[in-house]
């Protein structure tokens, strides 16, 4: 099996690549310090000859909803095209939890990302994670004040990297869900104690403000927002496991 990962650079493309060549199948890794760029189309349909897999982990450059839409509508529709002329037979997306409901930021970018794929004619699979612990890092470090650290209100089961990746490799060698599989980690936990697990692991004395108009991911969220459904393939990893390990 020929598997092309597009957005290959980077702490999950990289991890993406390692779990599906656990799977024993030739990966090509696609990126631009490969020679394409997916924005303009240059190089991606050489690097899709023979695919018969492309699993598709690409990030915008920002969570600005405008930008973000319209680097997924350039990247994702180069690739759908490349896709159907090199007779690809799945596309495996990864995505985010939330990105069907929350309308603002980068969320809605995901969405029509999304769309892109379920409205081609290659069979598909779209893989909704929860948002990664290095995700509460980034939230803390941007909403550093001088009177603390204000992040919003929300309930999440924050999700190891290598554990989505994992699962993303399981659903590209496998059949094709024509549908979405949501994936998270094991615990539900508040993001203002997971901030101040983080601090405290970081020796950062200070004060954990929960605040509705901080911004995740470039929108402000109702306190459920981002949870998985009832049906959501859970990973192993836990928050407290990962600071051990930083």
């Amino acid at each position: 099996m020929r598997v092309v990962v597009a957005g290959a650079t980077g702490l999950t493309g990289s991890r993406t690549v390692a779990r599906l060549r656990d799977h024993g199948v030739e990966v090509v890794p696609v990126s631009r310090a490969e020679g394409v760029d997916l924005s303009t189309g240059d190089g991606v349909e050489q690097a899709l000859r023979g695919a018969e897999v492309i699993v598709d982990v690409t990030d915008a450059p920002s969570r600005d909803q405008r930008v973000s839409t319209e680097f997924f509508t350039a990247a994702t529709g180069n690739l759908l095209r490349a896709a159907g002329a090199a007779g690809v037979e799945h596309y495996v997306l990864l995505s985010l939890v939330g990105a069907d409901r929350v309308g603002s930021g980068y969320f809605p970018a995901k969405a029509v990302q999304e769309q892109l794929v379920r409205r081609s004619t290659i069979p598909y699979s779209v893989v909704r994670a929860a948002p990664f612990f290095e995700s509460v890092q980034s939230v803390a470090a941007a909403g550093t004040g001088p009177d603390g650290v204000h992040v919003p209100p929300l309930m999440l089961r924050p999700a190891s990297v290598d554990d989505v990746t994992t699962t993303v490799a399981h659903v590209a060698v496998g059949v094709p869900l024509f549908g979405v599989l949501e994936t998270a980690g094991p615990e539900e936990r508040r993001l203002t104690d997971l901030v101040s697990d983080l601090m405290a692991t970081l020796d950062r004395p200070g004060q954990v403000i929960a605040d509705a108009r901080a911004p995740f991911f470039g929108a402000q969220l109702s306190e459920t927002a981002l949870l998985p459904g009832s049906d959501v393939h859970l990973g192993h990893h836990t928050f407290a496991q990962w600071l051990k390990e930083r």
